[in-house]
């Protein structure tokens, strides 16, 4: 055995094994051996060189290769609840290797790729690893709650009590039948919006030349707002990484700070000790020298802006979105701003993120639309005009909209106009005759019906915060639609019996699918519940419908992330929800109709008619003739889809959207296109097939020329 104090001192460990013929070691132990022994040769007498422990880079393989040139070089992968090896990878001569596999499973050992509901994915499909065999722990001591989470029954074994231990890890199976290691099921983080494998962007910096050791993290030091935080060892500055990274990267997977070490911490084993991670310093977010801002209103910018982004101080030539700006903390900036009279267009953010040039861009008069406080008071007995500062309706149309909400005039909290997106989404709602291309719907399984209830009781406190979720909509005998907000809206929640000798999750999809089922938009709120028990499988499934009326991929996120504090306890730390009639107010009183209409006249000023090939489409009339069309893709293609987004920094749906313009372009015989550009998108198993299924004309009109 070898003195901790010799292990640390690497030149002293490599003296101390130079008679070794076996080592292992975990990655980041392992590369500096490699350097080391590049430097003074001692390990003559190496057959074979094992590494594992964590993440093996494609780089230290193919130095390890290079400099044991007269041992063998194995990846070996295990936790230690699988008494630590579970397979093994064999390195080629030439050391190259694709990817990060983990190769084959030991003697004694199963190995399982499995979906959320431990069923086995097929080979190019992720899932996570679990181990099976002889090797498997029998838990945590002294805590049964975490051994019953990790150590779950092996359904896959005939041998009573068999278990398999749930790893975390997330791999594939190659079609060579070896396994490939993704990274952590907790290491792949949601940011913006944006699904991001921070292994993707380490691979990335590890290939700069000054670099010699990586990690990258999400941190959220600024409470409800997560970064991307990059950590280097090496002699490098952070605009360069910057730079390096985005010949690579779309612009959300540059980190927002970059912090150099003159090493990574590491734990007494050798690996990466994320808790010892430092917390990045206001500068760190910062490029470039500080120089302080000039006049008042950089001045004002630069207190709103350390606030907004959670940093120290802002130089007057920072860039917004260099210091971890994106477009949701822009909307929280432009509300800053106007509180102390400074007002700007969001877009100008967009085209000047330097400080000193929007400071330009910046008036200080005015500009917000003032939104008119809500005049109704809870408990009212009747609606009157003057309660409705957002809209002009008669009394006649007030008491028509009343008299359809359940509980009359007290469980009106509120009545405004459609904002422009919602009036398009009505009118392709109306013109429909059968089913809703509006309607989004998404699945879920419960081991119990009482989760399923806490589920759904979460689910109306949610409900109950936010207006726009006890929201229906009126036009009957109205001279323009209108949204009622009620004060009290129930969720409506359906029990099906399902025909126990069919799939229980297709019966749901067949039942309730945007081709069949049709919701009533007049009833708060817009959204559906329907329950079935899977009898053959134990479980329960919850299908939820929503109405692209009152809600989209961001309020959905929202939905499940307050779902997951109401289930937790801890409902009391989400933040105050902002009224939708404050976004109508802006969208209706900041820009008249006729301003929109004359921005687009403008841009479509030209355009005689949309391009319309083969002459299938009757644009000009009441819409019967217009179908549907479903398109199932590759699995292969959409992952090639999906990765050339990733580098170009745009969506798989913008992709879609320049392909259909090509298609256009070619069977028309035009330059310019012009097309509506509405595709309803719905991704199926992460790099799996993907569906797009939608009509091919909306209100929103693109034109590429």
């Amino acid at each position: 055995l070898v003195e901790r104090e010799r292990v640390v001192d690497v030149h002293a460990l490599a003296d101390e094994i130079a008679d070794a013929t076996l080592v292992h070691a975990v990655p980041a132990l392992m590369r500096q051996l490699v350097q080391v022994e590049r430097e003074t040769p001692r390990l003559a007498r190496l057959r074979r060189a094992f590494v594992g422990g964590d993440r093996v880079p494609a780089d230290l393989l193919s130095e390890m290769r290079e400099t044991f040139s007269g041992a063998e070089t194995h990846v070996l992968y295990g936790p230690t609840e699988g008494t630590i090896l579970a397979s093994t990878h064999p390195v080629p001569a030439d050391g190259i290797v694709q990817g990060h596999p983990i190769g084959r499973p030991l003697g004694n050992v199963r190995l399982y790729v499995c979906d959320a509901l431990g069923s086995p994915q097929p080979a190019g499909v992720p899932g996570e690893l679990l181990i099976g065999g002889a090797g498997v722990a029998r838990g945590y001591l002294g805590r049964a709650a975490t051994t019953a989470e990790r150590f779950v029954p092996d359904p896959f074994s005939a041998e009573a009590g068999g278990r398999l231990y749930r790893t975390g890890d997330r791999a594939r199976w190659r079609a060579d039948g070896t396994l490939e290691f993704l990274g952590r099921v907790d290491f792949q983080v949601k940011v913006r919006g944006f699904r991001i494998e921070l292994g993707e962007i380490e691979a990335v910096l590890r290939q700069h030349e000054s670099v010699t050791d990586c990690v990258v993290v999400a941190r959220a030091d600024v409470p409800g707002d997560q970064r991307l935080v990059a950590y280097v060892a090496g002699s490098v500055e952070a605009d360069e990484l910057r730079e390096h990274l985005r010949r690579s990267l779309p612009e959300y997977m540059v980190p927002a700070a970059f912090v150099v070490l003159e090493a990574l911490p590491l734990t007494s084993n050798g690996k990466l000790d994320r808790n010892a991670l430092p917390a990045p310093e206001g500068d760190a977010y910062a490029r470039g020298s500080y120089e302080a801002p000039l006049g008042e209103v950089e001045a004002a910018l630069a207190g709103i802006w350390a606030e907004v982004l959670g940093v120290d101080r802002v130089s007057r030539w920072d860039h917004f979105f260099e210091l971890g700006g994106h477009s949701l903390l822009a909307i929280r900036l432009i509300e800053r701003m106007r509180r102390v009279g400074l007002y700007m267009e969001v877009r100008a953010l967009f085209t000047t993120p330097v400080l000193a040039e929007l400071a330009l861009a910046v008036g200080g008069a005015s500009l917000e639309v003032e939104v008119p406080a809500n005049a109704i008071p809870e408990g009212a007995a009747s609606i009157t005009p003057g309660m409705l500062p957002l809209v002009e309706l008669s009394q006649p149309e007030i008491d028509r909209i009343v008299a359809g909400v359940p509980g009359g005039a007290a469980n009106v909290q509120d009545i405004y106009p459609l904002a422009p997106l919602q009036e398009g989404i009505l009118f392709h709602h109306l013109m429909s005759e059968e089913g809703d291309p509006y309607l989004t719907s998404s699945m879920t399984e419960f081991d119990t019906r009482a989760s399923l209830e806490q589920h759904l009781a979460a689910l109306q406190a949610v409900i109950d915060r936010h207006d726009v979720l006890r929201t229906a909509v009126a036009w009957e005998g109205l001279r323009e639609p209108v949204q009622i907000v009620w004060r009290n809206a129930p969720l409506p929640a359906e029990e099906v019996q399902l025909d126990a000798a069919a799939g229980a999750a297709g019966q749901l999809w067949r039942l309730y699918g945007p081709r069949e089922y049709r919701m009533d938009l007049t009833r708060a709120p817009l959204l559906r519940a329907c329950i079935a028990e899977d009898r053959t499988r134990g479980r329960w499934l919850l299908l939820m419908l929503t109405h692209h009326l009152t809600g989209d991929h961001e309020s959905l996120a929202v939905q499940r992330d307050e779902i997951a504090a109401h289930l937790m306890g801890r409902e009391s730390e989400l933040p105050a929800p902002l009224p939708f009639r404050n976004y109508v107010a802006q969208a209706r009183l900041g820009v008249t109709r006729e301003e929109h209409e004359r921005f687009f006249r403008g841009m479509l000023q030209d355009v005689e008619e949309p391009t319309a090939p083969y002459g299938l489409l009757d644009v000009w009339g009441e819409g019967r003739g217009i179908g549907e069309a479903s398109l199932s893709v590759a699995p292969d293609v959409s992952a090639r889809l999906r990765r050339r987004a990733r580098a170009l920094g745009v969506s798989a749906a913008s992709l879609c959207h320049l392909a259909w313009a090509q298609v256009l372009a070619r069977v028309s015989g035009r330059s310019d296109v012009v097309f509506g550009t509405l595709l309803f998108g719905r991704m199926q198993g992460g790099e799996g097939a993907e569906r797009v299924v939608g009509p091919l004309i909306n209100t929103l009109p693109v034109r590429i020329g």
